[in-house]
């Protein structure tokens, strides 16, 4: 299998979350379960019906997540440096036509918060950044259409 690019601090967070499922979200639904069969008739309680979905799905995620942390390729953005756009970058754009800045960090897929900053390495953005450098005037099709943006800066960090 190919390996998945991420970030240290993407990294820790897999794996807390993994912790989180493990040792609290799957005891709980386990005691959900006790408690829901309890109630009788389990083909038409909703309650362990519910209890068993959940189960279901932590159990998926537990699988997704042990799988992706086996395959983390760790790379830290503080032993890159230069003015090309590679992963782990900090970039600083210019919307060239409204003069509006963002910054991002490109990082990988399963670490990606655009809210927070962290932009997929697949996203159309950072696909069309990655080997750009300082200056570089990018044109980017996205779902919304078609934006160009000026690279500003490129930091690792």
């Amino acid at each position: 299998m190919e390996k998945v690019p991420m970030t240290a601090g993407g990294l820790a967070a897999l794996e807390e979350e993994l912790r989180q499922l493990k040792f609290n979200d799957r005891q709980e639904v386990i005691k959900a379960i006790e408690v829901a069969r309890e109630h009788g008739d389990l083909s038409e309680n909703a309650e362990y019906h519910a209890a068993r979905e959940k189960q279901s799905f932590i159990e998926g995620r537990i699988k997704e997540l042990e799988s992706v942390i086996s395959l983390a390729d760790v790379i830290d953005p503080t032993k890159l440096s230069g003015d090309i756009v590679r992963f782990g970058a900090t970039i600083e754009l210019a919307d060239e036509d409204t003069d509006d800045k963002s910054t991002f960090q490109i990082v990988g897929t399963y670490e990606a918060d655009i809210e927070n900053g962290l932009l997929s390495i697949t996203s159309p953005t950072a696909r069309a950044l990655i080997g750009k450098s300082l200056g570089d005037s990018v044109e980017v099709t996205t779902p919304g259409g078609s934006k160009s943006y000026e690279i500003i800066k490129v930091e690792y960090k």
